[in-house]
């Protein structure tokens, strides 16, 4: 099991003070370069000893697909725990084992916990109407992510009780949430998670759906819902800049489940998002399969990172894969950030049965050319790197 350590997580109620609001358009290709190269520099020779001249700050964000905790994921873990003895009731460190690595050593690791958790003394519920076991939220601590999205289609699947019990449960385990809200005040602090060089990433996010369910007027601001008018996705980035980030990511919960293209919504939702100059790069899910990665206004723009753990139905082979982005943003001699590296791991997984616990591994086959051929649906992602697992 792996124990990471904190960030410093920035909003008024956590003690950051409003600072003021700094230019993070992106670079151009040629800046980019410039950053990450730089022109030739020439020394005179000297006998005394000369200081390394420091060079930009960098940091390292990573973001995974969907954990979607079905029944089959909880009986695998709970099978896992048997073997291992590890956890109370289930060990998930096997499943995710080949994935540890990669979340323990960015910067910043945020997840997508895409479904609410069980209050105490309520039994696990599964697809359709979800509420996943509470001894995952220790786990997600343990694992290393920094933060989790909490807005989809599933956030009022056990109602406006289910939203403050999953808010209550991460922020126990030290795990700040984006996307669901206890209150009006908390739904209006921006969430900012600061690295130990003093990078400070916004995170907003919010949902397309909430699967018929309706919040009921006097709690409407109890989700981040891209119907809403009142305060939308980019009121939100624009109140993380004001509150002092240095990089804006907005997550969003949308698209058309089983199409690895993204619908006409997505599209006109990404040009409007990345032509705001307080969103720097936007990552999305729901579809359940990989979508396209792509530039839109010189950002990268994920349409949908697939799962990162599912049980969907066994006849849908593309939703037992997924993409990881590695994104490291390096800041320019004005202040701005730029993503100078932008990568993807592709990952998949098998389905449950008793004696075959699930375990995550590099996407191979059919697998890996279903991933490779969905991230460059759209085209434009010139630069994108593919990698591995961490071994």
């Amino acid at each position: 099991m792996i124990i990471r350590r904190r960030l410093a997580v920035g909003g008024v109620a956590l003690g950051i003070a409003l600072l003021a609001a700094c230019s993070a358009s992106p670079g151009t290709l040629d800046e980019v370069a410039e950053v990450i190269g730089g022109p030739a520099r020439t020394t005179s020779v000297s006998t005394s000893p000369v200081a390394a001249e420091p060079g930009p700050r960098t940091v390292s964000l990573v973001m995974g697909g969907d954990l979607l905790w079905h029944n089959t994921v909880w009986f695998s873990a709970a099978e896992d725990h048997a073997r291992t003895g590890r956890g109370t009731r289930y060990d998930l460190d096997p499943t995710f084992a080949r994935l540890a690595p990669l979340i323990e050593r960015a910067d910043v690791a945020i997840c997508h916990e895409e479904v609410p958790f069980a209050a105490p003394g309520q039994h696990p519920r599964s697809y359709p109407v979800f509420a996943a076991p509470r001894e995952f939220a220790p786990w997600i601590a343990s694992m290393g992510w920094d933060a989790c999205t909490t807005a989809s289609n599933h956030s009022w699947d056990q109602g406006y009780d289910g939203v403050v019990e999953t808010a209550d449960l991460l922020e126990a385990n030290g795990i700040p949430h984006v996307g669901t809200f206890r209150s009006p005040a908390e739904r209006r602090r921006p969430v900012i998670l600061t690295t130990d060089d003093g990078v400070r990433i916004g995170v907003v996010a919010a949902t397309y759906s909430l699967n018929g369910f309706v919040t009921p007027e006097d709690q409407w601001w109890a989700v981040s819902q891209l119907t809403e008018t009142r305060d939308d996705l980019l009121e939100q980035a624009a109140r993380a800049r004001a509150a002092g980030a240095d990089i804006v990511v907005a997550h969003v919960h949308w698209g058309t489940e089983y199409d690895h293209l993204p619908n006409a919504d997505q599209v006109a939702l990404a040009e409007a998002l990345t032509a705001s100059p307080d969103v720097d790069v936007v990552l999305g899910e729901h579809a359940h399969v990989v979508q396209p990665i792509t530039r839109v206004h010189g950002k990268w723009v994920v349409y949908g990172l697939g799962n990162m753990v599912a049980q969907n139905e066994v006849e849908r082979p593309d939703a037992y894969e997924g993409i990881t982005v590695d994104l490291g943003f390096t800041e320019r001699p004005d202040g701005r950030w730029v993503v100078t590296r932008a990568a993807y791991v592709p990952t998949q997984w098998n389905h449950y049965a008793p004696g075959h616990p699930i375990r995550i591994v590099d996407a191979t086959g059919a697998h890996l050319a279903s991933v490779r051929s969905a991230v460059d649906g759209v085209g434009g992602n010139r630069g994108l790197v593919e990698e591995r697992l961490p071994r």
